[in-house]
């Protein structure tokens, strides 16, 4: 028995969303996932000021519920409260989610206003601890990011102590990749602040050897940004684990091909197995 575990940035809003909804529910189909983390993620709940149609449906404007529609799919949403915009992050699963805790991450002087998401779910093999999150996104913003995943990692090791039931799962658009160090902490190969953690990266354990980048100039949503290709979308698990759950067993980079002529997000997505 395994897990199969899904991450994508869904690039919020930003057009032609219609149509990029189609090409991620039709690769959705394919994946055939039990827990997918989505990060840039529009909820605009109804009001009777609501003016526009689409808006003042009887659930508003809610994009995870549209990515989950027809999949039985339970969905989670949570964002910073003191963020001006309706965007943050989501989990959905195939499995009933027992409860849900969202922590804004420290913003360091900046103007973002980012946060982690967790979910509890009661799967077959118990309940899994699930993490999604999106740290700061400029380039030069590295310490910003080395203080957020020291943050995330005291708020999992707080919530799920080692060896008490499935590993956690750690998701989400990092941006920043593998050998920063706020990557390289993550991975147990340096450490912050006189502390050290392990999370196996799922690509970095059981890909297929290349760069596995998912912020790539091939894709015309990602070429305006004029960054370099590299890999910023991560699905990790802290181990190591005393009966081998949490695993990965293999992983590969996903979404990365157009569903007539359209890519799903200016981010591919990652995909992996976990062991249970």
């Amino acid at each position: 028995m395994s897990l199969r575990i899904v991450t994508l940035n869904i690039w919020n809003r930003m057009e032609p969303w219609d149509k990029r909804l189609v090409t991620i529910r039709n690769e959705l189909a394919t994946l055939d996932a039990d827990i997918i983390g989505l990060q840039e993620v529009v909820q605009i709940k109804p009001t009777s000021a609501m003016a526009d149609a689409e808006a003042s449906t009887e659930f508003g404007f809610d994009q995870a519920r549209a990515i989950a529609e027809g999949f039985d799919y339970a969905t989670c949403f949570g964002r910073n409260v003191e963020s001006p915009y309706p965007m943050g992050n989501a989990i959905l699963s195939r499995w009933p989610i027992l409860r849900t805790l969202v922590f804004p991450l420290p913003r360091v002087e900046t103007d973002e206003h980012r946060s982690l998401l967790f979910a509890e779910i009661k799967s077959p093999y118990g309940a899994v601890p699930v993490f999604c999150t999106h740290l700061n996104w400029k380039l030069d913003e590295g310490h910003v990011r080395e203080v957020q995943v020291r943050y995330i990692t005291d708020q999992i090791r707080g919530l799920v102590a080692p060896n008490q039931g499935f590993p956690p799962i750690l998701m989400g658009d990092f941006n920043a990749e593998p050998d920063s160090d706020e990557i390289r902490f993550l991975r147990g190969r340096t450490s912050l602040g006189g502390s050290s953690v392990y999370f196996a990266d799922a690509f970095g354990v059981a890909g297929d050897g290349s760069p596995g980048s998912t912020f790539v100039r091939s894709n015309p949503f990602a070429a305006v940004a004029r960054e370099p290709d590299r890999r910023i979308d991560y699905i990790f698990v802290r181990g190591p684990d005393e009966q081998g759950r949490g695993e990965p067993l293999e992983a590969r980079v996903c979404f990365r091909e157009p569903h007539e002529g359209v890519f799903a997000s200016d981010h591919f997505g990652v995909t992996t197995t976990l062991s249970t």
